[in-house]
């Protein structure tokens, strides 16, 4: 120990460190989808440039290729979910911060089953907070909540009727 530290700092578990990759990947995917969203460049330019401006890892731009290809090759029902949680608001006109913070967080909620529902609504209304408007993480953590629940029910409606596994 040195003088200059009194205490030794603690060493990051891997699960924070994962957890701060997960972020960093959230928020590069925004941003990429927010710019083909607005601009309609194409997808694997914007995906690059942004992986190399933001000087992402291995792991980081991993996970925001996986994020933003399965955003877009599922975003017909990605969308689909968004319209029935959120009626009153069409997906096409919401702004482009909430409808990307939606779609990477509903992505991530049909699709990422290691990543607890609850981290990636959590992470969506962080993330709308920062970058979105004043109703932003209100309007977010609504939709999310909702899309769960259908979700869920989908799940566990689907797992009803089935033989259970033997061992059970």
């Amino acid at each position: 120990m040195s003088a200059s530290e009194p205490f030794p700092r603690p060493k990051r578990r891997s699960g924070e460190e994962l957890s701060i990759r997960r972020h960093q990947a959230r928020v590069i995917a925004l941003q990429v989808l927010f710019e083909v969203d607005m601009t309609d460049h194409p997808l694997g330019d914007v995906l690059a440039r942004a992986l190399t401006e933001q000087e992402a890892t291995d792991a980081i731009a991993n996970h925001v290729s996986r994020l933003v290809n399965g955003v877009i090759a599922h975003q017909e029902v990605v969308d689909g979910r968004i319209a029935e949680a959120a009626p009153a608001f069409p997906v096409d006109q919401l702004p482009l911060v909430d409808r990307n913070v939606l779609r990477v967080a509903t992505y991530e909620l049909m699709q990422e089953t290691s990543v607890p529902p609850k981290a990636a609504i959590n992470e969506a209304v962080e993330i709308a907070k920062r970058f979105g408007g004043p109703n932003s993480s209100k309007f977010v953590n609504g939709a999310l909540r909702t899309i769960l629940q259908g979700i869920e029910r989908e799940r566990s409606q689907g797992s009803e009727g089935k033989p259970a596994q033997s061992g059970e």
